[in-house]
């Protein structure tokens, strides 16, 4: 079986999130397996920076590196490149939306008669469900390009049932598919507290609007003194300035430490006692996984598919329209936070191991390959 993944970024690209770790995760393990073969067609993206490119790591599959000349992926290279590589793939599997390789692997697929597994990791529903997004007027006539020249046979990926129901609803009658997102959890972990008077709380993500930092750095300014918050990952220049800036009011109980990953980002955990993310919306929300993985408790919001973690006893899933923050952080900084880690912890690797992802994306694509037609041979 080939299999052709097309993303507008990839491994080492980490600046761009969740996505870049769990589309390599996928690929990784399909390539592992015996009788796949499979090739990634992405760009050089690094960051928003256009001189910032990623240098390709050595992977035991081919990836191609395109030239991004401009954008997130404007890249001459891969759409070069596309043509061919569809015509050879079985199965293509896209993880892109607002960007340049959405439309042209939709319609080449279409063209060539291949299945698809589209996977928009969150974008469509970002734009169904969250008011202030960029560009929403205009991104909301993407579905219906993308509904008239998708091929028949596309299966939309999606990582909850509510990232389901919000997509859906701009592509009308696609077929799809929930697998969520798989999360490595370590099999020792560390618990180090720097200080056992503070509760340090911990954010942990591509710094974005839509991530709700605004409340955090609200409820900051209302809870005691003894709550601390380090912040890490990176983002817009612009929007991290602005929080760098926000952050110098707080004197030292606010900070931005930029993106983390691998034992730092496992330090980062060992260190928290308590994960926010106040989103206003997330397909999946991988870093919430992460921090169950290393015992750390969450608090999030009913934006985001983590509504078990109260089911589970591991943290709060709020309505940030209705419930306060403030209230809600110093109420759980109050519970047995160990108890709760712990819990979380057991979720993770009972339920979002990599090896259920691989082998329900396996399944998925095997039900896409269609049995080569029978050579007929004259009597």
């Amino acid at each position: 079986m080939r299999i052709l993944h097309v993303t507008p970024s990839f491994y080492p690209a980490t600046y761009w999130g969740g996505p870049i770790w769990s589309t390599k995760a996928i690929c990784d393990g399909m390539a592992a397996r015996a009788g796949i073969a499979l090739r990634v067609l992405t760009t050089d993206a690094a960051s928003p920076d256009l001189k910032d490119r990623v240098a390709p790591a050595a992977l035991p599959y081919p990836v191609s590196y395109a030239r991004r000349l401009a954008g997130h992926a404007m890249a001459p290279g891969l759409l070069a490149r596309l043509p061919a590589a569809v015509a050879w793939a079985d199965v293509v599997h896209l993880t892109a939306t607002y960007n340049m390789p959405t439309l042209p692997t939709l319609l080449l697929a279409r063209a060539f008669d291949k299945p698809v597994v589209w996977s928009p990791r969150g974008a469509l529903q970002a734009t169904a469900e969250w008011e202030d997004a960029p560009r929403r007027a205009a991104k909301r006539m993407f579905p219906r390009a993308a509904n008239l020249i998708r091929p028949c046979e596309t299966v939309l990926h999606v990582t909850a049932t509510s990232e389901a129901v919000s997509s859906v609803g701009q592509l009308a009658g696609i077929r799809t598919v929930v697998i969520p997102n798989a999360v490595h959890v370590p099999r020792q972990i560390s618990r180090r507290r720097l200080d056992h008077t503070a509760c340090r709380l911990i954010f942990l993500g591509r710094l974005h609007p839509k991530k709700g930092l605004s409340f955090l750095f609200e409820a900051m300014e209302r809870l005691p003194s003894g709550f601390v918050l380090d912040i890490f990952g990176t983002g817009d220049v612009a929007y991290v300035a602005k929080l760098q800036k926000a952050a110098k009011r707080f004197h030292g109980r606010v900070t931005l430490h930029g993106h983390v990953e691998g034992t730092a980002k496992a330090a980062a955990f060992a260190r928290a006692d308590l994960f926010v993310l106040p989103s206003h919306s997330e397909n999946f929300g991988i870093a919430v996984a992460e921090a169950l993985a290393h015992g750390v408790p969450v608090i999030t919001t009913t934006g985001t598919p983590w509504h078990d973690v109260e089911r589970i006893g591991c943290g709060r899933c709020i309505d940030l329209a209705r419930d306060d923050l403030t209230t809600e952080i110093a109420r759980l900084a109050q519970a047995d936070l160990a108890a709760m880690g712990a819990r979380g912890r057991a979720w993770m690797a009972r339920d979002f191991s990599p090896a259920a992802m691989v082998d329900a994306f396996a399944d998925l694509y095997a039900s896409l390959c269609r049995p080569a037609a029978p050579i007929q041979v004259p009597a």
